[in-house]
């Protein structure tokens, strides 16, 4: 894996001061980062009235990269207290870090929620979680997070992924990696645009029903890889794949995929206030192991997801997909989706 340096757009002092003025603002206004229609209206209000600035940071992924490293923001280590025991305690810990990402996530696009993750909050607290050392979700810690691309199971699932640094003293690493840059024969990429094999829902989730009890069959195949417009996009999670169930040749070819993901992947050490902006459709993200201390100090992130209204680089065939019982909701369904 390389070390290998992201795309980095640079705010400048008076743009970063912009968008903690507005974030500072609206939680005084509320009091909370708990989001209400109230407090999503001032958001969008607020992110419509950032500068040309704030703005041209934050237009679309333009590289193959698939992701640059929004930087500039600051936090304050002291200030913003110790790093929550889980994020069922964070609470309103961070919360003006939460109304910057929504600031800057409506820059983007709609925020997107899950009610079935988080208690429905629209920024999700990434910290390391007591009993959870092993699992591949992001209360792990002991573990690799097997690259993959954020709720892969769905088809609502996010266009952009945001994650944000609050703290990360040991400088551990978040991996991407971008289809953009693998080698892979055609042949290869036939086999895994056929849908074979489904994607299950990860274990953050609650309330995930079973397809069969609910009349709707075994869960729906899906491609792992596809050619949008702009070029290969792709679909992966293979924690949550049932491989085994699929033909030697399929198994072959996707572990071809895997391995040229490590081999074009990256390491990107956030700093505090640094957001990682990540096209989900190019993108696979994970996470190195480290050594949780539960003592304060542990690495927290903020985490969001945007949908981009209007953007059609998925096969149409997901329309047709329950989503095992999940329900997305969007900071701004009126604005359209696609």
């Amino acid at each position: 894996m390389s070390t290998g340096v992201p795309p980095v757009r640079l705010l400048d002092p008076t743009a970063a001061a912009e968008v903690d003025h507005a974030a500072g603002t609206i939680l005084a206004t509320y009091g909370t980062s708990a989001t209400s229609a109230q407090l999503l209206g001032h958001v969008a209000r607020s992110a419509a009235d950032l500068s040309e600035s704030v703005r041209r940071h934050l237009r679309p992924v333009d590289t193959d990269d698939g992701l640059f490293v929004l930087r500039g923001l600051t936090v304050d280590d002291i200030a913003v207290g110790p790093t929550p025991e889980s994020w069922a305690t964070a609470g309103d810990r961070g919360a003006a870090h939460d109304i910057a990402m929504l600031l800057l996530a409506t820059v983007m696009g709609d925020p997107l929620a899950w009610e079935g993750q988080q208690e429905g909050r629209f920024v999700h607290n990434i910290v390391p979680a007591p009993g959870h050392e092993a699992e591949q979700t992001g209360a792990s810690s002991d573990v690799l997070l097997s690259p993959h691309t954020e709720d892969a199971f769905h088809p609502g699932r996010a266009h952009l992924l945001m994650l944000g640094c609050v703290r990360n003293h040991d400088r551990v690493a978040t991996t991407a990696a971008s289809v953009r840059h693998v080698r892979l024969d055609e042949d290869d990429i036939a086999a895994l645009t056929r849908p074979e094999l489904p994607i299950l829902p990860d274990d953050a989730y609650t309330n995930v029903w079973d397809p069969g009890e609910r009349g709707a069959g075994r869960p729906p195949d899906v491609p792992t890889l596809w050619r949008s417009p702009d070029g290969l996009t792709l679909r992966f999670d293979p924690a949550y794949t049932p491989l085994e169930k699929a033909t030697p040749g399929y198994r072959a070819a996707y572990g071809r995929l895997e391995a040229e993901l490590a081999r074009v992947s990256v390491a990107v050490s956030l700093e505090p206030g640094e957001v990682l902006v990540i096209d989900n459709d190019l993108v696979v993200h994970g996470r190195v192991p480290f050594k949780a201390r539960y003592d304060g100090t542990d690495r927290w992130l903020k985490r969001a997801s945007v949908r981009v209204p209007g953007r059609t680089t998925r096969p149409p065939a997901e329309t047709a997909e329950h989503g095992y019982g999940q329900a997305a909701v969007e900071a701004y369904a009126t604005r359209g989706a696609g």
